[in-house]
């Protein structure tokens, strides 16, 4: 296998390379500087790797990171990504990255980060401190990992979506690229609620597809405001350096 060659198309929109390899050339170079993203698939898909990845990329290119962990300890979250050779611990020692634990105060537990959210913390408190966040490191990609953890401290549905749309163009005025996660239940939905799309400019979804005693994974541009981009379902794999994306001849 190859990896995926797509075709550019010059245009105007200023673009924030992904460095995820074979990503960019299937969305005309990256994505939107600015826009907002929406990452879903099921469990075990890759979209905790696929974010921190195009985290880590960016700090290699010189534009730090903030990363909002809703569901995983911070400690599991460095210490996860340490095989694939991301050290997120030393990005943050050299202020190219902050973690904000917003997942401790779910379970009742204290955190030790600096950057934190309490226990009833709403998207006004959450945009504000990815602002204070922002500032310190002057940030230009951010990821929140994941968006229906957020859905639990929020009773009904329409009130979902009023804070949905809220945080997205919160962090749109922020100037933030930024990638949302979430969790589809099958193949043939988008996101768990049938919400969380609507409410961003771009939707990304990975999957895992049966193929012959075997799994594979795939990944699909379902949109991207801004530019031109293949509808094609493109198989990847999860390296020791992380996704790349294939093209089968």
């Amino acid at each position: 296998m190859k990896p995926y060659k797509g075709t550019s198309t010059p245009d105007y929109v200023e673009r924030i390379i992904t460095g995820i390899p074979g990503l960019d050339d299937i969305i005309c170079g990256g994505f939107p500087r600015g826009t907002n993203i929406l990452v879903c698939g099921g469990s075990g898909t890759g979209k905790t790797i696929f974010c921190t990845q195009f985290l880590v990329e960016g700090i290699k290119k010189g534009e730090p990171g903030i990363f909002i962990t809703l569901e995983e300890r911070t400690s599991d979250l460095r210490e996860e990504m340490i095989p694939l050779g991301w050290d997120l611990a030393e990005y943050e020692r050299n202020g190219d990255l902050i973690v904000i634990d917003a997942a401790s105060s779910r379970i009742n537990l204290p955190s030790s980060e600096e950057f934190k959210m309490g226990g009833g913390f709403d998207i006004d408190s959450l945009v504000l401190e990815i602002h204070r966040a922002a500032t310190k490191i002057d940030a230009r990609r951010l990821i929140i990992d994941s968006i229906p953890a957020l859905e639990l401290k929020i009773n009904e549905s329409s009130e979902f979506r009023k804070a949905l749309f809220r945080l997205s163009s919160l962090l749109l005025e922020i100037g933030l690229t930024s990638l949302m996660t979430t969790e589809s239940t099958d193949s043939y939905m988008i996101s768990r609620y049938g919400i969380e799309e609507f409410v961003a400019r771009g939707v990304i979804i990975l999957s895992l597809e049966e193929e012959i005693a075997d799994l594979r994974r795939y990944l699909r541009v379902r949109k991207m405001r801004g530019t031109l981009h293949s509808l094609r379902s493109v198989p990847f794999e999860i390296t020791k350096n992380g996704i790349v994306l294939y093209v089968t001849k």
